[in-house]
C-alpha cells in the first residue's frame, strides 16, 4: 500500500484547516440564492403597499447577508489518498471477487479510511451479538475488552449478549456510543442442541427488537479474542466467512451435510466455499431471514430423527449456497493459530482461544 494512502488533512483526519471543497461550497451557494431569489421575488410585490412592508424587505434582505457571510466560513470534507490503479490491482495472489461479485475482503484491497467516512455519514449502529452459555460466560471478559480495543473502532455499537447467567457478565469499561444489553435465556443439556437454538433466538430478536435499534447485526461465537482491526469493511447485505482449515480446498474436502435425508444436503458436485459458522451477518432483515430458515429446517430435521453434521454451520452453508451472500470475509477474520501463518495471511484479526472442549461444553 503507497505510503499516502488514506492520508488526510484537516481536524481529526477528515476536515481540513484552510480549503474549502468547490463543489459543495458551489452547491450550498446555489441554494442560498435560490432562497434568496425566492424570498425578494414574493416580498417584492408586496412592499410598495406599505413602508411597513419595505422595512420587512430590508430586515430580510440584512438577515440573507449573514447566511452568505457564514456560507463563507463553512470547510467541507475532503479526503486525500491514493488515486486506484485499474491496471496495478492491490493484491494478485488471493480470489478479491466471487462470479457473482461480491468481494472478499483482504488486507490491502480497501481502505478504511474512506469507509470509515463514509458510514459516519449514514449514522448507523451496529449490534454483535454473542452467546455465553454455562461456562463460555468465562469467555466474555477477553471477547469485550478485545472488541473495545479492535471491533468498529468509533462508530456506535450494542454488544447483545445472550446468556443464562446473566449475574456473571463481566463490567467492562466501555467508549461513548457502546452499550452492553443482557438477553437472558435458557440453557439446554446438550451442546449441539445449544448451538442450534442459536438461529431461533437470533431470528426471534431480530424480529422484536434488532430492528428497531441497530442496521446491521454481526453474529459471533464468545470463545474468540479480537487481535486486529475488524470495522465497517465487513458490513454488507448479508456476509460470511471462510473457513480456516477449508479456504484453499477442493469442493469434495467440504464437510458439508451430505445425507440426503438431510434439510442440510449439499450435493457432491455443489458448493462454493465452506462457510464458518463463528462469524456472519448483515443487515437485520436478512440476518433474519438466514436464521429463520436455518431454524426451520433444523425443526425439521429434528422432527425426522436427524442432526445436520456440524449442527447450524451446515445449515448456514446450505443457506449461503442458494443465496448468495453479498461480501464474503477471508480467513484473516476467523483464524487458528494451530493453522500455522500462511504468507497470504496478512492480518489475523479474530482469533480462536485455546480451551479444553471437554471442559467448557455440557458444563
Amino acid at each position: 500500500m503507497d505510503k499516502n494512502q488514506g492520508k488526510t488533512g484537516g481536524v481529526k483526519g477528515y476536515f481540513p484547516k484552510s480549503h474549502v471543497h468547490v463543489m459543495g461550497f458551489s452547491t450550498l451557494l446555489c441554494f442560498s440564492f435560490g432562497y434568496l431569489w425566492y424570498v425578494f421575488s414574493g416580498t417584492s410585490s408586496k412592499v410598495s403597499d406599505t413602508t411597513s412592508n419595505t422595512q420587512d424587505f430590508h430586515n430580510i434582505k440584512q438577515s440573507s447577508n449573514h447566511i452568505l457571510e457564514d456560507l463563507l466560513q463553512i470547510e467541507l470534507p475532503r479526503m486525500i489518498y491514493t488515486k486506484p490503479q485499474i491496471l496495478k490491482p492491490p493484491r494478485c495472489d488471493v480470489l478479491m471477487m466471487t462470479p457473482w461479485f461480491a468481494p472478499i475482503v483482504w488486507e490491502g484491497t480497501y481502505n478504511s479510511e474512506i469507509l470509515n467516512e463514509q458510514f459516519r455519514q449514514r449514522n448507523d449502529t451496529v449490534g454483535l451479538t454473542v452467546f455465553a452459555i454455562k461456562k463460555y460466560v468465562v469467555f466474555l471478559k477477553t471477547f469485550l475488552e478485545t472488541a473495545e480495543t479492535y471491533f468498529m473502532v468509533g462508530h456506535r455499537v450494542n454488544y447483545y449478549i445472550f446468556t443464562d447467567r446473566p449475574e456473571e457478565v463481566p463490567k467492562v469499561a466501555l467508549k461513548e456510543g457502546r452499550n452492553i444489553v443482557v438477553l437472558q435465556v435458557q440453557n439446554y443439556p446438550r451442546w449441539q442442541e445449544i448451538s442450534m437454538r442459536r438461529m431461533e433466538m437470533l431470528s426471534y430478536f431480530s424480529q422484536q427488537r434488532f430492528i428497531n435499534e441497530v442496521s446491521y447485526l454481526v453474529c459471533m461465537d464468545v470463545d474468540m479474542k479480537f487481535n486486529d482491526q475488524v470495522g465497517v469493511e465487513i458490513l454488507s447485505d448479508l456476509f460470511g466467512t471462510l473457513h480456516p482449515a477449508f479456504y484453499a480446498a477442493e469442493r469434495r474436502s467440504f464437510t458439508y451435510e451430505r445425507r440426503p435425508a438431510s434439510q442440510a444436503y449439499v450435493p457432491s458436485d455443489e458448493g462454493d466455499f465452506y462457510y464458518m459458522g463463528s462469524i456472519f451477518g448483515g443487515t437485520v432483515m436478512e440476518v433474519y431471514k438466514l436464521t429463520k430458515k436455518c431454524h426451520e429446517a433444523i425443526m425439521v430435521d429434528k422432527a425426522n430423527g436427524i442432526e445436520a453434521i456440524w449442527q447450524e454451520e451446515s445449515h448456514l452453508n446450505k443457506y449461503f449456497l442458494y443465496h448468495k451472500p453479498t461480501k464474503i470475509l477471508s480467513p484473516e477474520y476467523m483464524w487458528d493459530d494451530n493453522l500455522g501463518r500462511p504468507e497470504i495471511l496478512k492480518k489475523r484479526r479474530f482469533l480462536a482461544v485455546p480451551k479444553n472442549h471437554a471442559a467448557i461444553r455440557n458444563k
